[in-house]
């Protein structure tokens, strides 16, 4: 297998790891969130229904 294929390899693997660590702080803070009251949330601006875009909108919502 040439170098520049295993290279490839790895940062493909370390890629996905960052994306699992990443989706599951995300992941934490959503359920922070969802374990606060509508009194609570709307005091940080935020409505239950909004919750999941506003923590992942820079990944998935444009």
């Amino acid at each position: 297998m040439p170098h520049w294929h295993l290279r490839r390899c790895f940062a493909a693997a370390g890629n996905a790891l960052v994306a699992i660590a990443e989706a599951d702080s995300r992941m934490r803070a959503v359920r922070q969130l969802n374990a606060m009251s509508d009194e609570e949330l709307a005091e940080r601006g935020l409505r239950r229904e909004d919750i999941v875009h506003h923590i992942f909108s820079d990944r998935f919502y444009i």
